[in-house]
């Protein structure tokens, strides 16, 4: 239900972009984000300006080059995102905000029970994750049982 508390702790009118980080947010995230590192060139890129190009990709869906010029570059953004995945530091932030927002709500950190549907289960008797993972790579054919070859 919305309250005046709420409506004020939700209201984002005053930020450049609704999916930008308000300075609340920003203290959060920011000591999850790994230094740069050791023996190269300092890091001249603002790493907010980085979490808040990666949050405007996520809350609208739009294409990376669609990502607005007072943004860091798209090459920019999107190797921050690779790296950023490949090393972990997305998955620390999304554990330590889930963890937060369960504390707040009153609840343990982490669940301790799990739903699983109808459908979950099915899945699990066909096979589970390997039979998904073959259905969903695209069958390879040699060069001389295709119909295109060149």
């Amino acid at each position: 239900m919305w309250t005046k508390e709420n409506r004020g702790r939700y209201d984002r009118s005053k930020l450049r972009y609704p999916s930008d980080l308000t300075d609340e947010e920003w203290a959060l995230v920011k000591p999850l984000i790994p230094p740069a590192k050791r023996g190269g060139n300092k890091r001249h890129v603002d790493e907010r300006a980085i979490v808040d190009g990666l949050m405007y990709i996520l809350s609208t869906g739009c294409q990376w080059r669609a990502l607005p010029k007072d943004l860091p570059p798209r090459s920019t953004v999107h190797g921050y995102f690779d790296l950023w995945n490949w090393d972990g530091t997305l998955d620390r932030i999304h554990h330590a905000l889930y963890a937060k927002c369960r504390e707040e709500a009153g609840r343990e950190a982490s669940p301790s029970a799990a739903i699983i549907d109808s459908q979950s289960v099915k899945a699990a008797e066909k096979g589970g994750p390997r039979s998904i993972r073959m259905a969903m790579t695209r069958a390879r054919k040699s060069r001389e049982r295709s119909a295109i070859s060149w």
